[in-house]
């Protein structure tokens, strides 16, 4: 069974750190976790951390708030269980609770399974999309 919860602890990012892309970083981590509009969702299968899900609210003044869904992760040993879509859900659950209009992500053609993910948790795709992008720092 697939257990979903909101983080606020970094002991609990740190446990989770090889859902991650790269070791978490101690200052982004506190920075994170402090910020009431950035949200980190962690699945647990037997309390061993399977997956996670990152989503940060973004406001406008003409638009309202919407939730951002940044990065989504789940350990290979637990893949096609059905987890990224029940933190994707989540995620989007969370952002209903939190007054958000809607929730947005950008994915690669070339990664199926996350789009299999979100479609599969409500996501509808919007072909005209195009990202563009800014190189602002090396380190982010």
């Amino acid at each position: 069974m697939t257990d979903v919860r909101r983080i606020t602890d970094p002991a609990d990012v740190y446990a989770a750190a090889a859902l991650f892309d790269d070791a978490p970083r101690e200052d982004a981590t506190l920075r994170f976790l402090r910020e009431p509009g950035h949200h980190l969702l962690l699945a647990y299968v037997d309390g061993v951390p399977a997956g996670m899900v990152t989503g940060v609210e973004l406001t406008h003044p003409d638009k309202g708030t919407e939730m951002f869904l940044y990065e989504l992760g789940v350990d290979e040993a637990y893949r096609n269980r059905g987890i990224g879509r029940a933190l994707a859900g989540a995620l989007a659950e969370l952002a209903r609770r939190q007054g958000c209009y809607g929730m947005w992500v950008l994915t690669d053609d070339g990664n199926p399974a996350a789009i299999a993910a979100y479609t599969a948790a409500g996501a509808v795709r919007q072909e005209s999309t195009r990202l563009l992008w800014w190189e602002l720092a090396e380190n982010g």
